[in-house]
């Protein structure tokens, strides 16, 4: 329920009260099952998070595996674009248990990536896919596709706005430039060492 109040009106406006009213329970009750509003956030962005396909899928290549679990990840944050906004601006929103976490791990792993690297390489990724979806969900990906258009005005005005299918293209361009550059980072480590 928490989550449906999320997806409708925003973190923000999430209360203990008006959960307790939407379960039809009094709002001292919830209080027995949880402490407060931010264990029900947690509780709702581990709900998002148990729905995601990790890319297990061991006998494509890395690079496909990266591709399944990058788009995944686009699509579940699509799903809940306000708790993700929500999710992006903390620092603890990706766990070393979280599935996300794990498939990086276990795709870089399999790319052969020397163990050192691959907690840097992944907190790349993490950094590159969330902040395309950040900027996308606070309209700063729609300023910055504007600024080199001749026809646009100093803030973007009269520069249409980002179709899905725009903004699609724009992820998977910085997915692939992703895949190249851990294909590079990998070449660096001939022996996987």
């Amino acid at each position: 329920m928490a989550l449906q109040l999320i997806d409708a009106d925003g973190v923000e406006a999430l209360t203990m009260r008006k959960l307790a009213a939407a379960l039809d329970a009094n709002p001292m009750s919830l209080y027995h099952h949880v402490p407060n509003k931010d264990a029900v956030l947690r509780g709702a962005a581990q709900r998002v998070g148990s729905q995601f396909r990790a890319g297990e899928r061991e006998d494509i290549p890395w690079q496909d595996r990266l591709r399944e679990l990058a788009l995944d990840f686009w699509e579940l944050s699509h799903r809940h674009p306000k708790l993700m906004a929500y999710s992006f601006a903390r620092p603890d929103y990706i766990q070393p248990e979280d599935p996300f976490w794990q498939g990086l791990v276990d795709l870089l792993t399999a790319a052969k990536l020397p163990a050192p690297e691959i907690p840097r390489v992944a907190a790349t990724l993490c950094a590159v896919f969330t902040g395309l979806l950040y900027g996308e969900v606070t309209g700063a990906l729609q300023r910055w596709s504007t600024l080199s258009a001749a026809s646009a005005g100093p803030d973007g005005e009269g520069s249409p706005p980002l179709t899905k299918d725009m903004v699609d293209s724009m992820f998977n361009c910085a997915l692939d430039a992703a895949i190249v550059g851990v294909e590079g980072h990998v070449a660096r480590f001939p022996d996987g060492a």
